[in-house]
């Protein structure tokens, strides 16, 4: 009897070895920190839990620019992951990649994995696929910029929420004579007064929509509408209207602290401002925009992040990664993220999920970022930035638009110099990509 147990012991544990020898893992490297990186940890545990053939393995790699640079010397070591999130701008670089990428279409049809584009929103999917629309990355976190509003502060100047610029200069002005410190401050600078500009006023900040149709571009920021208003800008710093408070989020104390009464940055700092504002109630608005320069304001473009596949790994270990993508694009998977996160629902069924659930009644202005990407159809030049070594050319439009903010430069002199440098970084990717 005792000998009967050992075999069957024996037995059940080489099954069990054999079992999670079984297993295919799937390494995806991604840039989420913190409460985000949980999150990221949870839905890959819920993936693994609802399938014995694959285990989905997140591994955090730093922000992300020291993500995609790691991909990148890791493909070129042979040891590269099976998914790797990438942010918008690095979207250029890496359709450049030849030979490295599985384009996202053709990994679901290889892995015989229901897939329908239709399903994913087209201000979001239109960023990320070929001049065929063939999708080449798996949306995942992507977010657009809006304007959060200190409420008290509106309600003692009596004022409301601004639609358009010259309305942000008529409130500001009145929430400073009622004991704002501030106006407006604003996160990521070139993506958000730059690049959503030009999409809100139709107006491309680089030749060839924007990079879409060529690999050979230039910058065209040194005209109008941008000089115009970045030195507006500047004549309200010093009004003390507008106050610069970082490159990145940094600004976001100024706000938080009840110092500025707005604070224009990515929808997707909503949960962060949530739980970040204790004083008072704040709101959320779309994206002002310049009335005198535009009919009708065009939709903003996107930021965060998407999934790419790198070749170099078996047919077997692909079919889980488009498993996964499948699984990730359900709708509550993606409804929950969006919840937590602030990020955009990457499909109408999580949209409409979200709705249903009662989100938005519950949290007034989470979906103000969803209309303002859907109520009209892109254009060319709101469709998105498709720019190589677009990493680098935020880095140049920062350090200029820096010397306006200090005094150094007008905003055409800075803007002047950011297209030289920018055009510079644009000429070298070209040479290298044609």
């Amino acid at each position: 009897m005792k000998t009967q147990r050992l075999t069957a012991l024996s037995s059940a544990l080489l099954l069990a070895s054999f079992s999670a020898n079984a297993t295919t893992e799937i390494e995806w490297w991604h840039a989420m920190g913190g409460n985000l990186g949980e999150k990221v940890n949870e839905i890959a545990e819920k993936f693994n839990a609802s399938q014995d053939d694959y285990s989905v393995k997140p591994v955090y790699k730093g922000n992300y620019t020291e993500t995609m640079t790691g991909a990148v010397s890791a493909f070129r070591a042979n040891k590269q992951p099976h998914i790797v999130q990438v942010f918008e701008v690095g979207t250029a670089t890496m359709m450049s990649a030849k030979g490295a990428i599985y384009p996202v279409y053709e990994l679901m049809e290889n892995a015989n994995v229901p897939f329908d584009q239709s399903d994913y929103l087209s201000s979001v999917t239109g960023y990320y696929s070929d001049e065929d629309g063939n999708m080449l990355s798996m949306p995942f976190n992507s977010s657009t910029p809006v304007l959060y509003y200190n409420k008290d502060l509106f309600a003692k100047a009596g004022v409301n929420p601004p639609k358009t610029w010259e309305e942000v200069e008529q409130v500001s002005e009145k929430l400073l004579a009622n004991g704002a410190q501030c106006g407006f401050t604003t996160g990521w600078q070139s993506w958000v007064q730059i690049e959503n500009l030009g999409a809100r006023h139709n107006a491309p900040i680089a030749t060839n929509d924007n990079g879409f149709g060529s690999v050979d571009n230039k910058m065209v920021i040194n005209q109008s509408p941008f000089v115009d208003h970045i030195a507006k800008m500047a004549d309200w710093q010093q009004a003390g209207i507008f106050e610069y408070g970082g490159r990145r989020s940094d600004s976001a104390p100024l706000f938080y602290s009840g110092e500025c009464a707005m604070y224009m940055n990515s929808s997707a700092s909503y949960a962060g401002v949530r739980e970040s504002v204790k004083d008072f109630e704040f709101g959320v608005a779309k994206l002002p925009y310049w009335d005198k320069a535009v009919e009708q304001p065009r939709n903003t473009i996107i930021g965060g992040a998407t999934l790419w596949v790198l070749q170099g790994h078996e047919s077997e270990e692909y079919k889980g990664v488009a498993q996964f993508f499948s699984f990730l694009s359900q709708p509550e998977i993606q409804a929950d993220w969006h919840q937590f996160t602030g990020y955009l629902p990457i499909t109408h069924e999580a949209y409409e999920l979200s709705k249903k659930q009662g989100f938005y009644a519950q949290n007034p202005g989470t979906d103000v970022a969803i209309k303002q990407m859907t109520e009209v159809e892109p254009t060319p030049a709101s469709k998105g930035i498709r720019l190589g070594n677009f990493v680098q050319i935020r880095d140049v439009i920062n350090e200029e638009l820096e010397t306006v903010w200090s005094g150094d430069q007008s905003a055409q002199e800075a803007l002047d110099e950011a297209v030289e440098r920018a055009n510079g970084l644009l000429s070298k990717f070209a040479k290298a990509n044609q």
